[in-house]
């Protein structure tokens, strides 16, 4: 457990928003007290992102430190879908979808976190089988008004979209996860805060102590306006390629730059600062693709990554904003790619293949039938001058 009160203050500190109760959990990981911390996994998706990743890293900081994590997989509650942050109703999940979705979840999370170590809970296991006298005391934890009061379901009222009554109910099945497990502390983003704080009300509705709360900021995506999200298509996905990942990296807003580092990064503040005496924005974010890669691909594949990249813009001949290019994602004939970029004909798109005028991620590749494997964030270049961003 930790005691030293400078590794006390780092999980305290490092790439975290808020922590409710500050003083009360820091007592706790004084005195060593092992630590049971939930997070909980809504499987929308089968794939994480860097997004999810900034959650995931304070757990393993945690389990490190000799703390008990519970991943509960809200496999009921994600029939619901988390209100959160929503301007309308999420589409229900049908428990087939949920199956799939959760299929290589634990798998990518593991990349992180000592999955083997942490505890994993299904919250179906106890929704599925209480009966309605435990919703009711579950029910009669809060009130009505107390859950109009959050941000995005005063929004929805103001401008008279529905708010469905299974949405009303997600925060309480999210609370009664706390309680089943016994949590003493619980993770997750800042949109999740009123979620977590209810958490802590059904605790002592239940007569449990309260847990404590610990938020992180919300990751920009690469557009460096919106959170980071697959569906939007702004993401980092934790099984992208080393050169894929690389090369989204580099495509980051400046601005995000420091952002980056602190949530995403094993850099420390002290050499954060001496990067940041490097004024050219392109040497930061070379640093940054190279940590981040590291962390997911290994020392080795992000130098390679690192090298190609170099290779592959050294000599200034692709513009800074390069268009997209729309391809399904998986193997995709480098023909078909050529003619989706704009080639008239088909015979015209063979020949400039033939010619070697078609490299992915600096790649040449001349044969026309040969099958690319798409999953997003590629560098393309056809012909002597036209670059493209695939976006599946």
């Amino acid at each position: 457990m930790a005691k030293d009160p400078g590794r006390i203050d780092q999980l305290l500190s490092k790439g975290v928003e808020e922590v409710i109760d500050e003083a009360h959990l820091r007592a706790a990981l004084a005195a060593q007290k092992k630590l049971r911390i939930k997070f909980g996994i809504d499987p929308t998706s089968p794939d994480l992102h860097l997004g999810h990743a900034v959650a995931l890293r304070k757990l393993r900081d945690f389990q490190d430190a000799g703390h008990t994590i519970v991943l509960i997989v809200g496999d009921f509650t994600g029939r619901i879908g988390d209100p959160s942050g929503r301007t309308e109703a999420r589409k229900p999940l049908e428990p087939k979808q949920i199956k799939e979705n959760m299929k290589h979840y634990l798998e990518q999370a593991g990349k992180i976190l000592n999955v083997k170590k942490a505890e994993v809970a299904f919250n179906s296991q106890w929704f599925d089988n209480e009966g309605i006298e435990e919703f009711v005391k579950l029910a009669s934890a809060t009130s009505f008004q107390q859950i109009l009061r959050r941000a995005d379901f005063k929004k929805r009222i103001d401008e008279g979209l529905d708010i469905t009554f299974l949405e009303l109910l997600y925060p309480l099945f999210q609370g009664y996860d706390s309680v089943k497990i016994k949590a003493d502390l619980e993770v997750g983003g800042t949109d999740q805060k009123f979620n977590l704080l209810m958490g802590r009300r059904i605790q002592r509705h239940f007569g449990q102590p309260e847990q404590d709360i610990m938020t992180f900021p919300l990751l920009e995506g690469l557009d460096g306006v919106k959170k980071m999200s697959k569906s939007v298509g702004n993401y980092i996905g934790l099984d992208d390629k080393p050169e894929d990942m690389f090369g989204k990296i580099m495509s980051l807003p400046d601005a995000l730059i420091k952002k980056y580092f602190v949530l995403c990064t094993d850099v420390d503040e002290s050499e954060l600062k001496e990067i940041q005496k490097e004024e050219n924005p392109k040497i930061q974010k070379e640093r940054l693709g190279f940590e981040i890669v590291k962390l997911y691909h290994g020392e080795a594949a992000a130098r390679e990554a690192k090298e190609n990249f170099e290779k592959l813009f050294s000599k200034k001949e692709i513009p800074a904003d390069i268009p997209e290019l729309k391809l399904k994602k998986g193997e995709n004939a480098v023909i078909d790619i050529v003619v989706a970029a704009g080639i008239k004909s088909r015979s015209e798109a063979r020949r400039l293949i033939e010619q070697g005028g078609f490299d992915v991620d600096g790649r040449n590749e001349k044969d026309p039938q040969a099958a690319i494997s798409v999953k997003g964030g590629e560098t393309l270049k056809i012909g002597k001058k036209k670059f493209f961003r695939v976006k599946v």
